[in-house]
């Protein structure tokens, strides 16, 4: 291998992009990197640190092929990491034009493709015509914040074929980060499009005052609605709600204070508007693009999801969160 070609290339600039790169570094001679701004790509090769992103991560950049440039990025890997926000997803893509068939596409974006509300490893077998052994997911429950920290941390690799799941939790499994293996492809990623809603929720009880007692109930609420999401959408006998893809992730997305969507749900339970949350955090909550999505499939698969629909009221048809929390409190048990 010469200098300039590695094995995989991870596509994002922002927090979970920045951590997956600096697992790739602890394993990988090589790791390719697309980074939008030319700006942030210079502050990282004199810097050695991400300008706006756990800027704490110092990286040898002898290790990274930066580039804004995502064809050439794309074209010397052999497995493609898409990490960056679900709303601009089909934007970035857009300007793919190297062959993508023979290439590992996995997914760590935790939201649905805008309008055709499918999930990331859907939408990538489909746009560039890729088998769906081809294609896999890298879910949590992990925060970006913490793998910078090197803090035990715990992910899910998703993939039909276990030889690819391997390869690729074998690049990113070092002493803070170990891999659980999945064939539940499309159900990791819906269960990491639908934490992100229930942590909102989560917040917005926070902001409340409602206390540990009624988080607790809300949390059991959440893990079974979303088991009922899963099973209409997406069912296969490759799951088991229990796991940590699922009901760990929705843990630790709906009680850490390094979720930005439970902090965007405070913001809204102590008062704010949506735009004035989402100005003021500088950082998109995913929940609240997935909100609007599975709102939509939630009525086409006719689910019975009384949390999401509080959240879809707050969210898109201003309602008054706190006497929609205080119906909420009715429904739950």
């Amino acid at each position: 291998m010469d200098d300039n070609q590695y094995k995989v290339a991870v596509i994002g600039g922002g927090s979970w992009a920045t951590a997956i790169v600096k697992m790739l570094c602890e394993n990988l001679p090589k790791v390719g990197w697309y980074v939008r701004s030319e700006q942030v790509v210079e502050h990282i090769l004199q810097d050695h640190h991400n300008l706006n992103y756990l800027s704490s991560v110092e990286f040898d950049t002898d290790k990274l092929y930066i580039n804004t440039d995502i064809n050439d990025v794309i074209s010397r890997a052999e497995v493609v990491i898409f990490a960056v926000p679900s709303a601009f997803v089909v934007k970035e893509l857009r300007g793919i034009k190297v062959p993508m068939r023979e290439k590992l596409l996995f997914s760590a974006i935790k939201g649905l493709v805008p309008e055709k509300n499918i999930v990331i490893g859907q939408y990538l077998s489909k746009k560039f015509k890729v088998a769906p052994s081809h294609i896999g997911a890298i879910t949590g429950p992990c925060h970006a914040e913490e793998v910078a920290m090197e803090r035990l941390s715990y992910l899910t690799v998703a993939c039909p074929n276990e030889h690819y799941a391997t390869q690729v939790a074998q690049y990113i499994s070092c002493p803070y980060i170990k891999c659980k293996l999945s064939k539940d492809v499309a159900g990791v990623e819906y269960a990491a499009i639908t934490k992100n809603i229930y942590a909102i929720a989560a917040g917005i009880a926070h902001g409340l005052n409602y206390g540990d007692n009624f988080q607790a109930v809300l949390m059991s609420n959440s893990i079974r609605e979303m088991d009922r999401f899963l099973n209409a959408v997406y069912p296969t006998e490759h799951r088991n709600i229990m796991d940590s893809a699922y009901l760990g992730d929705l843990l630790v997305t709906g009680y850490s204070y390094f979720s930005r969507n439970r902090m965007f749900g405070t913001m809204l339970g102590k008062g704010y508007t949506v735009k004035s949350a989402m100005l003021e955090m500088n950082m998109v909550a995913e929940g609240y693009y997935a909100t609007y999505g599975v709102y939509q499939l939630m009525r086409q698969y006719d689910i019975d999801m009384p949390i999401l629909e509080t959240i879809y009221s707050i969210l898109y048809d201003g309602r008054d969160r706190r006497s929609k929390f205080q119906r909420l409190t009715e429904l739950l048990d």
